[in-house]
């Protein structure tokens, strides 16, 4: 330090007006460049958060009726449980493998035997997504052959 002390004062008044002015430049660009793309970024942070609140606010006002939407669409086509779910049943393929019986409580036991595990996930998957069925209990097992498995399976209206 004091190497570089001596040397500063070993410069004539007007060559130290200049490195003192260049010091000055250079780190008022080091700092511009540390904080603009800091400055940058948080203005982004700050749009992103604006456009998530904006967001929220829309799905808060919409949420009655999407509500109500899902309320009304199970009960639309006014089918029971059973129809519903031999349908749907027949629509995916596994119809043929596919046994119910009615519980007291208006729930639905269903079995269904050897179906590939893709189309028993459509099958459940459709019952659940697009008709508004709760599943009260599912027990998945796997067989002998490669990608067939048996279920049993617990429904509720919706």
């Amino acid at each position: 330090m004091q190497r570089l002390l001596n040397w500063f004062q070993g410069l004539t008044p007007r060559e130290q007006r200049v490195v003192l002015l260049g010091s000055a430049t250079g780190a008022v660009v080091l700092l511009v460049g540390l904080l603009l793309p800091f400055e940058r970024h948080v203005a982004r942070l700050e749009q992103r958060v604006a456009t998530r609140r904006a967001d929220l606010a829309w799905l808060q006002s919409v949420a009655p009726q999407l509500g109500a939407l899902r309320a009304s669409a199970p009960g639309a086509s006014g089918a029971s449980l059973v129809v519903l779910v031999d349908r749907v049943a027949r629509e995916t393929g596994i119809a043929r493998s596919l046994t119910s019986q009615s519980n007291g409580d208006g729930a639905l036991s269903v079995r269904v035997e050897q179906v590939a595990f893709d189309s028993l996930l459509h099958w459940a998957g459709e019952l659940v997504q697009r008709h508004g069925v709760r599943v009260i209990s599912a027990s998945i097992d796997g067989g002998n052959n490669p990608g067939l498995v048996s279920a049993s399976f617990v429904l509720a209206p919706p």
